[in-house]
């Protein structure tokens, strides 16, 4: 296909693309109410537990045109988010011709595992964010009150949920790498300690407070995924390693010998 072809397509692809994101951001901003409400729900929960506690917590904006600043950014990210499979699906169509059909399986089933991992990440975190919100407020001294901006809720908030959304894809990364041929399941087996060092390290860097429990329940479930990842990898293996053994040795053969694939074909 020549160039000016190539920017045809992709001029129609970001096109689509874009009228998907607008329209979503058009959904977004008429359901805003019922959005915020769900963005501010871990926050509301936090609010009631310090109430009945004799303490004061407040979600406030400070600008005059922060509150529309506020719908127009909520709106935006879950346009992006909502038209997603819009806009995720035109960047496979204009990628897919330069794949070949193998990558291209490969492509899909990145997508299908990654799509329940990257939400099963999300939904743990949201979870887990009123419990590390009670405990960063708990440092409060007495006769003091919480006066929190929502734009560095909503930042905290969305850090929270990608950081969590990522971590859960690291085990399929491990698998990607495996069938790719880059590590073995027994490199990875060996590496074990390693493995959980480095998990929990990033559970404790990415958990809003880092306190052992947030921490268990970040890292825990990674555990268990990244050795769910070991154990294909370590099938894959075994099923390379019998693919490779039926393979007839062709190194042995002289020069003048024919091989086994020859006459094959000319039977």
């Amino acid at each position: 296909m020549p160039l000016a072809s190539h920017l045809r397509e992709l001029r129609s692809r970001l096109l689509k693309s874009g009228v998907a994101i607008v329209t979503g951001m058009v959904v977004a901003w008429i359901y805003y109410t019922q959005l915020f409400a769900w963005l501010s729900a871990p926050f509301n929960r936090v609010v009631e537990q310090a109430r009945a506690d004799g303490r004061e917590i407040t979600l406030a904006l400070t600008g005059v045109a922060d509150p529309f600043v506020l719908q127009l950014q909520v709106s935006a990210v879950a346009g992006v988010v909502v038209s997603a499979p819009v806009w995720l699906y035109q960047l496979w169509r204009f990628v897919t011709p330069g794949l070949h059909r193998n990558e291209r399986r490969w492509a899909l089933a990145f997508a299908a595992v990654a799509t329940p991992l990257f939400a099963m990440g999300v939904a743990l975190a949201y979870w887990v964010l009123p419990l590390g919100l009670d405990i960063l407020f708990g440092f409060t001294p007495e006769n003091v009150e919480n006066i929190v901006s929502v734009d560095r809720y909503l930042s905290f908030f969305l850090r929270t949920v990608l950081v969590f959304g990522v971590g859960f894809l690291t085990p399929l990364l491990i698998v990607l790498l495996n069938f790719a041929g880059v590590l073995s399941g027994q490199r990875l087996l060996s590496w074990w300690r390693w493995i959980i060092f480095a998990v929990v390290i990033f559970a404790a860097v990415a958990t809003p407070t880092g306190d052992p429990i947030n921490l268990a329940l970040l890292a825990g479930p990674i555990l268990v995924l990244v050795v769910i990842a070991v154990g294909i990898a370590l099938l894959n293996d075994r099923r390379r390693a019998r693919r490779k053994k039926a393979e007839p040795d062709l190194s042995e053969l002289s020069d003048d010998e024919a091989s086994p694939l020859d006459e094959a074909d000319q039977t």
